[in-house]
């Protein structure tokens, strides 16, 4: 086994140790689906060590041509966020002092997944090499919606990263992706087929 495999195994232990990836509950997920598993990203953020140490399990298994041409780590508001500016920060620490430093960007929230890009920061992207980062990824559309504002402040999507990868995505947004840890969830159900709600399983609430 590689010691990327054995980071993405470890990983994958870790989340379910840190109660992010949650695999046997009754979940509402409030979009009128119930299911089995529920990613918890805030879990990862609770404690700033705990992302501190997947961001840097995670610049271990992302490629080095990748990691040496980023210039700015971007990503949306709050999770990816947070994650972006960890990955930014570890990965000047891995650089020479002569490299030139890396660049943070978030992309700003008005609700529903509508992300916008404030000016200071477009023009920190233009003409630049950018990676964008994530907590998980599920559909995909959140990336496509990044990577757009991104192009269209002039600067460049290089690739993709993310803690967890649900594998459900649905959107490419034309770039690689890598993810620190991947799990394919079980079938969802529509709340009026939901198999526990007739068995009169209550949700689970934490």
């Amino acid at each position: 086994m590689s010691r990327a495999d054995d980071l993405r195994r470890q990983a994958l232990r870790q989340l379910q140790d840190f109660e992010v990836l949650m695999r046997n509950g009754h979940f509402d997920y409030g979009n009128g689906y119930h299911g089995r598993v529920y990613l918890n990203p805030h879990q990862l953020f609770r404690q700033p060590s705990t992302i501190w140490r997947l961001a840097q399990d995670l610049l271990d298994v992302l490629p080095g041509e990748l990691l040496e041409r980023t210039e700015v780590v971007a990503g949306p508001v709050m999770g990816g966020a947070l994650l972006a500016h960890t990955l930014a920060g570890l990965l000047d620490g891995r650089r020479a002092l002569t490299h030139p430093p890396c660049s943070f960007a978030p992309f700003s929230s008005r609700g529903s997944h509508d992300f916008f890009l404030r000016d200071f920061y477009a023009r920190e992207m233009e003409g630049k090499r950018v990676l964008l980062a994530d907590d998980v990824r599920n559909t995909g559309k959140t990336f496509a919606k990044c990577a757009a504002l991104v192009r269209q402040a002039g600067g460049t999507v290089i690739g993709t990263v993310e803690i967890c990868d649900r594998l459900e995505a649905v959107t490419d947004p034309g770039v690689p992706n890598f993810a620190l840890a991947e799990y394919k969830a079980p079938e969802n159900y529509p709340v009026a087929e939901c198999p526990m709600c007739k068995a009169g399983e209550p949700i689970t609430s934490f």
